[in-house]
């Protein structure tokens, strides 16, 4: 019988990779056996390295397009399914909608944030991580890198936006 994974140990991993890769130039699935590795020497488990492999792939596969997922001139209204809802909590889902609303990102972001964080399949999905999965769902758009100064700040310095 295997052992279930950590809840958070995926999103755990994807911080790590985050914070001792996240400026490497090259890309972490070329460098996968070695990344792997310094994974597995730091103390994740196979398992949950894999998933977090997978859960950069994905995303990776998934970039927004943003002509057909925006909504020019109009708001959008977005219905989230009993499984986002249980998952992301009415603060979450504000701050997605704050975000939108003050254009830091688009409706195809948010789809691709709330895809990703259902991904993570964590029961106890809080702010702050969900503040890391928006950081790498916008860093792998094209021209996410303009953000990056912004999002580590309200990411890393525990700032948010304002909320009106």
């Amino acid at each position: 019988m295997k052992n279930p994974i950590p809840k958070e140990s995926v999103l755990d991993v994807l911080m790590y990779l985050f914070d001792s890769h996240g400026d490497d130039d090259g890309d972490i699935a070329a460098d996968q056996d070695e990344i792997r590795a310094e994974l597995l020497a730091a103390g994740f488990r196979d398992l949950e390295v894999t998933k977090a492999f997978q859960w950069i792939e994905a995303l990776a596969g998934q970039q927004a397009e943003p002509e057909a997922m925006t909504t020019t001139g109009r708001q959008s209204m977005r219905l989230f399914t009993p499984a986002e809802l249980e998952r992301l909590d009415t603060h979450c889902r504000g701050y997605l909608l704050s975000l939108e609303r003050s254009g830091v990102i688009n409706a195809g972001d948010r789809e691709l944030i709330i895809d990703r964080v259902m991904a993570l399949e964590a029961d106890d999905f809080t702010f702050a991580q969900l503040k890391w999965v928006i950081l790498m769902v916008l860093l792998n758009q094209p021209g996410g890198e303009s953000l990056l100064p912004w999002m580590e700040d309200v990411v890393l310095d525990d700032r948010g936006i304002a909320t009106h």
